[in-house]
């Protein structure tokens, strides 16, 4: 049976979302913004604050959102917002980031990566790593527990959480207590069986992500080494990883990447729990106004506490 409100809200988005695989990055971040919509829920967290973050290249921006209530030892969520590497920013996710401080009483800590195609690939995984670095060192000033401090990501934003990961074990560490991947962005051949289902109709379409995968990686098209920090299924392997939690869209072309990614983690040894929603489509779970996507948000908070608590008990 379909539902009448996702068939209506993928109407809407279908037709009203702007052809960006048309545009120039600039131009394609000028129209996504301009569909942005008022922030309704700026009572789910006690406050926001706007910081900036020390790296080789600068500051990157980024805005700490802390519960209602006193604790000192809170979860910390990295976050790191979708958009094709080339769109959206703190003020696109920002409802959905004080719905999920407020979901999961953890401080959220969303980042403002440099975007493409001004900043080509490993740019925004280079920023995602220092920010998840800085949020593990001062979480204690921020209310959290250095031993909880997750990294997420929905779309593009997966990718980078995936790929911080692989840079942190490769580094040595510190390393994130667990990873969460909406509809992850994962390869860039964008070939799969999903990819060809799925190509167009379903709000993300095929020539849109291919389209991103050309503004972030280099003008040649050649993934940059280390490769699997742009394109995690190219690592070696996949073991010493955190556990994931990963989160699919059944009607979106980036289906099938991310059931192959969860299904390597898992082969790998990395306790992941994968759940796939058959009747959704992507960027479901940031749409704060859908009833269907209430219960999926639910489940993630749930997911993602069950995950912290172990992670308690044994740091």
């Amino acid at each position: 049976m379909t539902n009448p409100e996702i068939d209506d809200m993928l109407a809407l988005l279908n037709a009203g979302f702007p052809r960006v695989e048309e545009m120039t990055g600039a131009q394609a971040r000028a129209a996504v913004a301009a569909r942005r919509q008022p922030v309704t829920n700026l009572d789910d967290v006690a406050s926001a604050d706007d910081v900036s973050i020390e790296a080789a290249h600068g500051q990157i921006p980024a805005r700490v959102y802390r519960p209602h209530g006193n604790s000192a030892d809170r979860p910390v969520v990295v976050f790191f917002h979708g958009g094709g590497f080339v769109f959206c920013d703190l003020d696109t996710h920002d409802g959905f980031c004080r719905a999920m401080a407020r979901g999961t009483d953890a401080v959220v800590v969303s980042v403002d990566y440099r975007l493409a195609p001004e900043h080509r690939a490993p740019a925004a995984a280079e920023d995602a790593f220092a920010a998840t670095r800085w949020a593990i060192e001062h979480a204690a000033e921020l209310g959290g527990d250095p031993h909880r401090v997750v990294v997420m990501g929905d779309s593009a934003g997966g990718n980078l959480a995936a790929a911080v990961c692989l840079m942190a074990r490769d580094d040595g560490g510190p390393m994130p207590a667990a990873q969460v991947l909406v509809y992850p962005v994962i390869d860039p051949a964008c070939d799969s069986e999903s990819a060809q289902r799925y190509a167009t109709g379903y709000f993300n379409t095929l020539a849109a992500t291919r389209w991103y995968w050309t503004q972030y990686l280099p003008d040649d098209g050649v993934l940059p080494e280390p490769t699997a920090y742009v394109a995690p299924l190219t690592a070696a392997t996949l073991s010493g990883l955190p556990p994931a939690i990963v989160v699919t869209a059944g009607l979106d072309p980036l289906c099938s990447e991310g059931e192959q990614y969860a299904a390597a983690l898992a082969d790998a040894g990395v306790p992941v729990v994968h759940r796939g929603y058959d009747d959704l489509f992507h960027g479901f779970l940031t749409i704060l106004s859908m009833r269907a996507a209430v219960g999926p948000r639910e489940q993630l908070w749930g997911d993602l506490a069950a995950l912290l608590e172990r992670t308690r008990v044994a740091p």
